[in-house]
Formats: structure tokens, sequence, C-alpha cells
């Protein structure tokens, strides 16, 4: 079976799905997917994304493609803002790594697994797309036909294409949770519980949180400081650039010519940046001369400083050309026009013979190029996020990661992992701990155990950090709330660690405490008159009013969810409970199907979504309307593990029908045997059967394998053990 089996079963699904819509397409997944050789998979799938391609440069550039690359189209679509910049990421990268297949290389056959699942995100799209572009020709203000809707219709149920078979993310509306087995490192087809007790993924949303936090612990020495960088955008959202004539401080006046010819070279470079405005080398060195600046040695920083104000510039360059013997060096110094803060300084050497000054200045000019570029690009992330990042020297690693990051937010994590694999295939130092903590937990605990062993050589901010992490991985959440409270005294106003704090509370059932947390996160937000970071700063709060009965401030505080998040999904879902708890069926109606028309436009699987709503339910204590949806839900896919154990915990924590219950969880325990939630559920089974022993053995197992610590797993075996009269 080849590494990518779980990937091309997707292309097959996808490929069922669009049957006689696309021929062009359909004629090239079919060769797709009848072949084993990975060399012909990157092929075909490069294939296949220039059939897209080419149909998109018709429709909207209104052009034929006719010869161009792929990747200048590619970057039309995405400046021109006609594709959505996540799905141009996942076309970049495949168009990236399926050279290898067109001019075969030495290559990896695991990086087939990122081009098919770029290739498959990039369909999903194009049939919803192709789909969006046939209302658009309907007339305007008319309704659409019959045959329409039910194209319509079934579109959406054929892109529904079931779980990802590599990484398992299942949201259970107020957490995502993640869970993926490794072994002998390859990720196995995950299970997650689909039950209706949120605190149970507490875990996987602090690891996410630490995802950041690993960077920054491995690269902090490089971190790139926010408070240098954030007056580098004009109005125009372009960093505005005065490039100095250099100074030749060589004693050698042959090398005079090069003051002049470095500046000149290096306007040139960066003026090919669409995310730069240069200033050109007229106007500058006209008010140089204005100044009655004859001699450039006489140019001082103070004296450039006024100049590119003059003109407007952001910052500028300012530098020297020297010489040792056969070695000539350039140096640089980007300086800040407003306050003459050097921001970063660079030097580049070579040899002294005249021809190689080109190299020196290309190199030169890539690196302030990609400094500043990076810069900007870091502007784009939230100010609690600054601090987290990993650096790297490349512009398209970095966009990829943010890409990733923004991803993240909006709960889209198998993109976000697209992402972050995008940017490590650019830059391998720029998010490989990332996604080994995100795919891979062995690897993630392997990467912790690295750092801790080195956290005596870090500074007490990061080795507090590594300490936390640690705890995450191998102790409780009363280990990682003493660390976060030690953070806590270097900095209190990050909001990420009032979350973590909250959520570990939240575990822990210590409720009143997790919300003085999340409302002191939000309270950093309006001071610093932000909007959270996402959705869950809201709702995880939400849900420990309504722990507590603190409904009107619960029901107060989606309002003011809805003017930063407005029907986004969990926050409906939340809503709901609310309604339903408080007896306003009408309006939880409302919510509901408000929360099943976003999940529907997202192309959740009906299933997914079905489950859903009996969470919604069994929330608000409705357990008959709970039980009908999770039997919906089952009845669609009979042989999905998740639903499978989500109905089976909740009839048997209900004790509605412990002996169905523990049936289905067997069944599910078949499709994945080391799932240990699927075990802790049936262990709780077993032991409100009153086979307490049995129960015993089963727990012990359930937290033997736990990833990390799950505090559920931890009370089922303490009240197992006291049954049995085994001292805790």
């Amino acid at each position: 079976m080849s590494v990518w089996s779980a990937e091309i079963k997707e292309i097959e699904r996808l490929y069922e799905s669009l049957k006689g819509q696309f021929p062009d397409l359909e004629k090239e997944l079919e060769r797709l997917i009848k072949t084993d050789d990975e060399n012909i998979v990157l092929v075909y799938s490069r294939r296949c994304l220039e059939v897209i391609i080419t149909d998109l440069c018709e429709t909207e550039l209104k052009r034929p493609r006719k010869t161009e690359p792929l990747k200048g189209i590619i970057d039309k679509l995405s400046h021109e803002e006609k594709v959505p910049s996540n799905i141009t990421a996942s076309m970049d990268g495949l168009n990236s790594l399926s050279t290898f297949g067109a001019h075969p290389k030495e290559f990896d056959p695991e990086q087939v697994k990122p081009v098919l699942s770029n290739l498959a995100v990039i369909i999903r799209w194009y049939l919803k797309y192709k789909d969006s572009q046939s209302i658009k020709k309907a007339k305007p203000g008319a309704d659409l036909t019959i045959e329409a809707q039910i194209r319509e219709s079934q579109t959406i149920r054929k892109v529904i294409t079931g779980e990802d078979k590599n990484i398992h993310i299942e949201t259970v509306e107020s957490q995502t949770i993640y869970n993926v087995n490794s072994e002998k490192d390859k990720i196995k087809p995950a299970d997650v519980p689909g039950r209706i007790i949120q605190k149970r993924a507490k875990s996987w949303i602090l690891l996410f949180a630490g995802l950041f936090l690993i960077a920054v612990i491995i690269a902090y020495p490089k971190i790139f400081k926010r408070d240098k960088v954030e007056q580098l955008r004009s109005s125009d959202k372009r960093i505005s650039v005065a490039v100095m004539p250099f100074q030749n401080m060589t004693g050698d006046t042959t090398w005079n010519v090069w003051q002049d010819g470095i500046q000149d070279m290096l306007i040139t470079s960066l003026s090919n940046s669409e995310e730069l405005k240069v200033r050109q080398t007229e106007s500058i060195n006209s008010l140089i001369q204005i100044k009655g600046l004859t001699n450039y040695a006489s140019i001082t920083p103070s004296m450039a400083s006024s100049v590119s104000q003059k003109l407007d510039a952001d910052v500028f360059v300012f530098g020297n050309i020297k010489q040792a013997e056969t070695t000539v060096r350039v140096y640089a110094q980007l300086i800040d026009s407003r306050t003459e803060e050097i921001i970063k300084s660079f030097q580049i050497e070579g040899s002294s013979q005249k021809k190689m000054i080109f190299q020196i200045i290309d190199s030169l000019a890539s690196e302030v190029n990609n400094f500043l570029i990076v810069s900007k690009l870091k502007q784009e992330v939230s100010q609690e996020m600054i601090g987290s990042l990993l650096s790297t020297d490349s512009p398209e690693a970095f966009r990829y990661y943010i890409y990733g990051v923004n991803a993240f937010r909006k709960r889209d994590y198998h993109s976000a992992i697209n992402m972050f694999l995008q940017s490590l295939a650019i830059d391998s130092n720029a998010m490989a701990i990332i996604y080994m903590s995100v795919a891979y937990y062995q690897q993630g605990k392997n990467w912790c155990l690295r750092i801790y062993d080195n956290r005596d050589m870090m500074s007490l901010k990061h080795k507090i950090w590594t300490n936390w992490l640690y705890s995450l991985y191998f102790e409780t959440p009363y280990q990682e709330i003493k660390y976060l409270r030690e953070l806590l005294e270097i900095d209190d106003q990050l909001p990420l660690i009032r979350f973590i704090l909250g959520n570990c509370n939240m575990q822990l059932q210590q409720y009143d405490r997790a919300i003085t947390q999340y409302e002191k996160a939000l309270e950093i937000y309006r001071k610093w008159g932000a909007k959270p970071s996402w959705i869950l700063d809201y709702t995880n709060l939400g849900r420990a009013y309504h722990m507590t009965g603190k409904y009107k401030k619960e029901k107060k505080l989606y309002k003011k969810a809805e003017q930063d998040f407005p029907e986004d999904p969990v926050l409906t879902y939340r809503q709901a409970i609310l309604s339903l708890t408080k007896d306003n069926k009408t309006e939880a109606e409302e919510y509901i199907d408000s929360y099943i028309a976003a999940r529907r436009e997202n192309s959740f699987p009906e299933a997914r979504i079905m489950s859903g709503v009996a969470e919604i339910y069994s929330n608000a204590d409705i357990k008959d309307k709970a039980e009908e949806y999770y039997r919906k839900a089952l009845s669609l896919e009979p042989e999905n593990p998740v639903i499978l154990n989500a109905l089976a915990w909740f009839l048997i924590n209900n004790e509605l029908n412990i002996d169905e219950g523990l049936k289905l969880v067997d069944k599910a325990l078949e499709l994945s045997p080391e799932n240990v939630y699927f075990i802790d559920t049936k262990g709780w089974g077993q032991y409100k059967l009153g086979n307490t022993s049995e129960a015993l053995e089963i727990l012990e197992k359930a937290w033997a394998l736990k990833p990390v610590y799950i505090h559920e797993i931890f009370l089922h075996l303490e009240e197992v053990k006291k049954a049995v009269g085994v001292n805790p």
C-alpha cells in the first residue's frame, strides 16, 4: 500500500462527485487515481491544477492562458484577489512540489501526500466556485430554477467527502479535538470522541496554544522585535524605503563609483517587490545636493533621516564599503526615518575583485528585501502572537505561516496544517516543530524533551515556557497553572496566558477561577481596542457562565460576541444550548437552523452536523431529542467510530441503555482499538453495570495509553478505584 493511499481515496471520492460536469478535469483525475507511480501522481496532479488554472485565467483574468507558466497566473490571481489566499497557497504548494514529477529528481514519496491534500482542497473550492458562477449567470433577482436548486444540493452532498484519513479533526463545538495515533512515525486514522462533555478537548486546545510557544523557545534569539517595525507601513500598506549613497571607506578612490552604483542597484532590485515603495535615485540625490552635501562622507544618519522624511519614506538604508586585504565588505543599516533607530544591520563580504561586487549587491538586496517583507507580514499577526513567532528569512515561508495562523484562528485546522507544511517545504527551519506538535504526539513529546534538556541555557522566561510545555505533556493541570502564574509575574498583559489558565481551571471543574481568567483575557483585548483572536475567547467563558448558572451574563456575552464573530457556528451552538436551557424553544430553533446552515455551507458531512445538533440537545438535558439526532447521525454513517462512540457514551452516561452502548463502543473499538476515549467509554459502561473489577482494568488501560493528561479519565478511574476498594 502506498504512503499516500488515504489521500488518493479522497481524490477518488471527489472524482466520483464531479463525473459528467468537468470533462477535462475528470480525464486527468481518472489517470491520476489509476496509477501507483509517485512520479505519475505528481504529473497528473499538476495537470489537474493546469485545467483549473486555465479556466480561472479565462473567467477571472479575461484572457487565454497560452504558454504562461502556472506560477505567474497564480500570482496574478492572488494579487488581484480573484482567488482566496488559502487556495492560492495550496496552488503554489502543489505547483512547486509537483515539478519533481514533471522533471524527475530525487524526492521523498511522503511529499506526494501534501500534493494530493492540496489538490483535494483546490478541487473542493473549485466545485463551489463553479456553482457560484452558474448562479451568477441567472437573471438578476430571479430565483434559482428547480433544476439549479437540485444540482446545487447534489453538489453540496458530493463535496461532503467524509473524514480525512490522515489527521482526523472533530469539532465538539466549543473545543476542537485532535487525536492522531503514532506508530513507526506514521499517522494512523484517528478517532475522536463525539462526547458532549467538552472538557475532554482541553488538552488539544492547549496543545495548539503551545504550537507557537514551542517555536519561540526554539528560536528566541532570532525573534523580531515588534516595536521596531510597528511604524513601517505607509497609508497604502506598502513599506516606503529610501536608499542613501554608500560611503567609500576603503581608502581606495577606485571604489568611489560604487557609492552611487550600490545605491542605484539596490533601488532597482527593491523596486521589483510589490510590497515595497522605493524612492528613486534622482529624488534622493537631488535632496542631498540641495542640502549642499557634495561629499558623501559628510552624510550623517541624522541628515539621511531628514532627507528620508522629506520623501515620506518609512525607513532608509545607510551603508558603507570597507576593504581588508583581498576582502571587501559592504555594510548596511536599516534605520527608522522618524526615530533614527537602527532596525537591522547587514554585512555582506566577498573578494575585492570588482566583478564580485555584483554578487555582493544582489545578496544585500535580497536580505534587505526579505527582511522588509517579513516585517510587513508580521504586522498581519495579532499582538499576542508576535512574541511567539518562529523567525525565518524567507518571505514565502513566512507568508504560508501567516496563512496557517489565519486558518487556525478560523478553526480550519486541516488547512492550517497544510499551510505549515508549505512553509516547512520552503524553509526547513521555519515550521517543523509546529507541524510535529500538531500532527504527531510522540514526536511532539520528543521535541519537548529535547527542549527541556536544554532549559538551563535559556532565559528565565523561555525556561518557564519550557517547564509549562513539559507539564502539558507529562504532568497535570496543577503544574501547568503553577508555571503559567510564573509567566504572569513577568508579563500579566498576555491574553493567551489568561486563556490557557482558564482552560486549565475548566478541566479541573474550577469554573469560578476559569471565569476570572477568561474575563481578564477579554479585558486586555478591550484595552488594546482589538477583538479577540478567535470565538473561543467568548464561548469558553460562556460555557463557564453556563456551568455556574450565570445565564444573564452568558446571554449578554454572546451579544457582544455576535459583533466580533457574526454567525459563527460555534457561537450559535452555544446560543442554542442557552435558549433551550431557558426554555425558549422558538429562539433555540432559529439558532439550530443557523448552525446547520453554516455547517452545510462549509461542506460538513451531514452525519457530523446531526451529531452536533445532538450535542446541543444533550447539553440542554433534552435527552429524547439528543438521542433522536445521534441515531440520525449513525444512520448516515453506520461505520463511523466517532459517532458510534458518541451514541454509546450518551446511552451509557445517562443510563438509558447501557447494554446497547457497550455493543456500540465495542464496534467502535474494532475500528480503532487503541483510542483512549473509546476505551474510557467501555470502562465507564462496565462500571455502570456493576462490573467494577473489569471496569478498573479497562480504565487503567485508557489511563496508560493517554497521550496527555485527561481529567475525565482520571475522575472515572478514581471513582472505580474507590468502588473496588483500591487506594486512589
